[in-house]
């Protein structure tokens, strides 16, 4: 009733299947694709022993371990514990570990239990862990990325004398001229 059959019994056949697959999975490798989406780029890294001087400006990630004197401008912006930034950093998503001195301007902000952050913050979200040091003021906007480094004229509005007003002191009554 049961009969051997040549698939089950080693001979030219069983080489012939195994090179077959070989070929196949050889063919894949040429053709090779990432396996992170094209539009996903990783994140720029700025080593600890790295100084720069100068400004900073990508649509991508950056994660900062050294020491930058300037701007940066990013899409998601990560200071390391052991980074010290002099100058304004601007992005959508902040994650301060280290030290930022200068104006930090994000839609969502974090500060870590390690920060220090010796400037202004203008955010969309913020949350600040216990431990962090901040020195400085905050204030919320609902589109903190749309103000230039210059602030608006605003200052100079307030110091202007409402229409009609004298911009001599007003006399009392009974004070001679």
């Amino acid at each position: 009733m049961f009969s051997k059959s040549r698939i089950n019994e080693p001979g030219p056949k069983a080489d012939d299947k195994s090179k077959a697959p070989e070929t196949q999975v050889s063919k894949p490798n040429m053709d090779f694709t990432p396996s992170a989406p094209k539009g996903k780029v990783s994140a720029s890294v700025l080593s600890s022993d790295l100084t720069i001087v100068g400004n900073l400006r990508t649509t991508g990630d950056i994660q900062v371990e050294g020491t930058v004197e300037g701007d940066i401008r990013a899409h998601l912006l990560t200071v390391g514990e052991s980074a010290t930034i002099r100058g304004e950093i601007v992005a959508d998503d902040i994650v301060v570990n280290g030290r930022v001195i200068g104006r930090v301007r994000g839609l969502k902000v974090r500060l870590t239990a390690t920060a220090r952050v010796e400037g202004d913050i203008i955010h969309k979200t913020i949350a600040i862990e216990s431990g962090a040091h901040f020195e400085g003021s905050v204030q919320r906007q609902e589109d903190p990325l749309a103000q230039g480094r210059i602030s608006a004229p605003a200052p100079q509005a307030q110091l202007a004398p409402p229409l009609g007003a004298s911009s001599t002191p007003a006399q009392k009554p009974g004070d001679g001229v």
